[in-house]
């Protein structure tokens, strides 16, 4: 790995007793792990601050300030994303 590269990151909008949730996560690790990638998963029901915006639409994935899916991994899209941190 390069020393100069930035580390792609991705947040997580979910609540603990979410099975999309965690059906999202399962599907998403090995995306990150195959782009060297970070997720950072935040419970919102912990962090009511972002109930308002994400309390109905969890679990939403998050790279950088663009919304990259909810509800459903979109694949795709993430990779998309991931492929600008190479």
């Amino acid at each position: 790995m390069a020393a100069n590269r930035e580390r792609a990151r991705l947040t997580v909008y979910s609540r603990a007793w979410c099975h999309l949730c965690d059906d999202l996560l399962r599907a998403l690790r090995p995306i990150c792990e195959e782009h060297d990638a970070e997720i950072e998963v935040v419970d919102i029901d912990s962090h009511p601050q972002f109930e308002e915006t994400h309390g109905e639409r969890v679990p939403v994935v998050v790279g950088g300030e663009t919304e990259l899916c909810h509800y459903f991994l979109d694949a795709a899209a993430v990779r998309a994303y991931l492929l600008n941190f190479r």
